[in-house]
């Protein structure tokens, strides 16, 4: 497998990832969302490129066949990246996203490829604690009205059809986060950046301790907002991902 960046454009990024890029800064969604959980970013970052990922089963790419699992969304996301390891990138995953990207970074090192100078992840505790994310133990209804106070959040009335829609990808999701099994810490190679949200009620600064047992070095950091603000791309977040802190 070779590195380098690819002639042909792909579905699984929003806009070609740019040739002349000094770095990349690979942004993965989180359950139910798409690329445009991202729309508000800037195009870089102190010289990386922001480059939003786009799962398959949803948004534009709603026809694909969904992932399947959190492994095999990984396998699958390996094979898109290797072209675009040939410069320095790091990977910022929020909530759920970051199960896949930490799986993703683990399928990096074993084929060999050029390794992320960082992971960032977001919201989330450590894959074996995954299990613990309260939204596994939500019913349908329950997923369906924690969807509705998303969108209103977000300053949008929800309309009965794109609940029915934002449903459809989130019970896909919701059933690939519900079979993630990991039972030991399999270390990665880069430094891992733990994001904890000042203002999140769904995940405490003691749920993210998990993440000291993946890389030797595991670095927290505090940020404002609620568990959903990286969505506005906070100027405190946007300095905590710039590539002066990819070390």
């Amino acid at each position: 497998m070779t590195t380098g960046t690819p002639t042909a454009p792909s579905p699984w990024f929003v806009r070609p990832p740019a040739e002349d890029a000094a770095a990349r800064l690979f942004c993965l969604p989180f359950s139910g969302s798409g690329a445009s959980a991202f729309s508000a970013w800037p195009a870089d970052i102190d010289g990386a490129e922001v480059c939003p990922v786009q799962f398959p089963g949803r948004e534009n790419r709603l026809a694909h066949p969904h992932y399947g699992t959190y492994e095999e969304l990984a396998d699958s996301l390996v094979e898109q990246l290797a072209p675009l390891l040939d410069r320095p990138y790091a990977l910022f995953a929020h909530c759920a996203g970051a199960i896949p990207a930490y799986e993703t970074v683990l399928r990096i090192a074993e084929r060999g490829l050029p390794g992320p100078r960082c992971l960032f992840v977001s919201g989330q505790p450590a894959p074996h604690d995954a299990a613990r994310d309260r939204m596994l133990g939500l019913t349908e209804p329950q997923l369906r009205a924690e969807l509705e106070a998303f969108v209103r959040g977000r300053g949008v009335e929800p309309r009965p059809d794109m609940i029915d829609l934002g449903m459809f990808v989130l019970l896909r999701d919701h059933a690939a986060a519900g079979a993630y099994r990991r039972t030991e810490a399999a270390p990665v190679d880069c430094p891992v950046v733990v994001l904890h949200w000042r203002e999140d009620t769904d995940v405490s600064p003691e749920d993210l301790e998990g993440w000291r047992r993946y890389a030797d070095r595991v670095e927290f950091r505090v940020v404002g907002g609620g568990h959903y603000g990286f969505m506005d791309a906070p100027g405190d977040l946007l300095a905590a991902l710039s590539p002066s802190h990819w070390s």
